[in-house]
């Protein structure tokens, strides 16, 4: 005898109508994802990852089309129709997306920085959503261990980069190098 799916569901709806309490909420397929304010560690990673990606992209004339958390990313489809909803740490979408959150359809890379809170939500839940959507180059971030886990949608397991992290714009684009070292290096504060 197999037990009934006694979930709550959750639509865009609901979690759009939340009052904003410091959290940051998200719904893939009627399951509420909670995540609580990040720590340093994330933001400082998240931080050095937008800058990375908007040197890279800046030469191109596309430093605006990376993006960062809070969005309210619903590929395309307006919030009172869509069943998901997802705030993707650090996100870039192509020049003719740019605008107002519920225009953005395709996202080109998404990186989610795991912090301990969002391990489960970024690497199945929202990772499954990413695939689903087509979402070309999805990372992982995990400064803790030190890595980034590459997917594409095709993918049943990640690649692991523990060195050289690279991606490009397109097949015509110079590629970007993001030494893992550098962006995982512990600096708090600057030396007088």
């Amino acid at each position: 005898m197999t037990m009934p799916d006694t979930a709550r569901r959750y639509t865009v709806a609901e979690v759009l109508a939340l009052p904003p309490d410091g959290n940051r909420y998200e719904v893939v397929e009627g399951e509420l994802l909670v995540t609580p304010a990040p720590r340093f560690r994330h933001q400082q990673t998240a931080n050095r990852l937008h800058q990375a990606l908007a040197a890279y992209l800046r030469p191109l004339g596309l430093a605006d089309c990376v993006l960062f958390a809070p969005a309210d990313i619903t590929w395309g489809v307006d919030p009172d129709e869509a069943d998901e909803l997802v705030q993707p740490d650090i996100f870039v979408v192509p020049p003719d997306q740019l605008g107002e959150w519920r225009h953005m359809g395709r996202l080109m890379l998404v990186a989610e920085i795991v912090s301990p809170s969002s391990g489960r939500a970024d690497r199945v839940v929202k990772r499954t959503a990413y695939q689903r959507h087509g979402v070309p180059t999805y990372w992982v971030v995990d400064p803790d261990a030190a890595l980034v886990e590459v997917w594409t949608p095709e993918d049943d397991r990640p690649r692991i980069v523990t060195d050289v992290l690279t991606w490009r714009w397109d097949a015509d684009a110079p590629e970007l190098r993001i030494v893992l070292s550098e962006l995982f290096a512990e600096r708090t504060g600057s030396k007088p």
